[in-house]
């Protein structure tokens, strides 16, 4: 059995939440790398690498851990979708996306500093809106605060369900933000006890 700490590279209160529920203890840990997007790369790819980065930006504080890691881009039509951050971003967004379908690339690792081994992984989540008129924006982004801080603006776990059509997922977590279920087998893998 697995008794090495667990790290979550992040502070993400979604993140912490989803990996809560699996009544493991751990610890939440702001991760140190730079996450600037390169020009070019798929938004697959830049989901995957941003979640190994952060999982390896702690290798050095802890060298006996297993760090989880994970990041998400949402796309659509050619555009990366990030967190809004401002009222005036969000509704730009909303207008752009209506009656549109993202794509969430939804990017989870697991490192065990102590071996070297590493787990990857990345969901891809499609996400289709309703046609979105300038009131219901309006409305939505006044009650719910939280969806400056989602990619895409449509906080699918909040007020955001009102926005969207469908939702294609193999596991509903990841669009939260952490891919528990294949985050599962990693731990299996390790021999943690659930």
């Amino acid at each position: 059995m697995n008794t090495l700490p667990i790290i979550l590279a992040s502070t993400s209160f979604y993140r912490q939440e989803l990996l809560h529920r699996i009544q493991l203890p751990f610890q939440a840990v702001a991760p140190t790398c730079d996450e600037t997007p390169i020009a070019g790369e798929e938004p697959d790819a830049t989901a995957i690498r941003l979640a190994e980065a952060k999982a390896r930006s702690l290798q050095n504080d802890y060298p006996a851990a297993l760090i989880i890691g994970s990041d998400q881009v949402a796309f659509c039509d050619g555009v990366a979708y990030g967190k809004p951050k401002t009222l005036k971003k969000a509704t730009e967004m909303l207008r752009a996306l209506s009656d549109k379908t993202l794509t969430f690339y939804t990017a989870v690792v697991l490192l065990n500093t102590a071996t070297g081994k590493i787990y990857r992984h990345i969901d891809t989540t499609f996400v289709s809106l309703r046609p979105l008129r300038r009131s219901v924006i309006s409305q939505y982004l006044k009650r719910e605060p939280d969806a400056l801080r989602c990619a895409g603006a449509a906080k699918s776990e909040g007020l955001g369900m009102t926005l969207i059509r469908q939702i294609d997922s193999t596991d509903p977590n990841a669009l939260i933000g952490l891919p528990m279920l294949r985050l599962m087998d990693f731990l299996i893998a390790e021999k943690v006890k659930l």
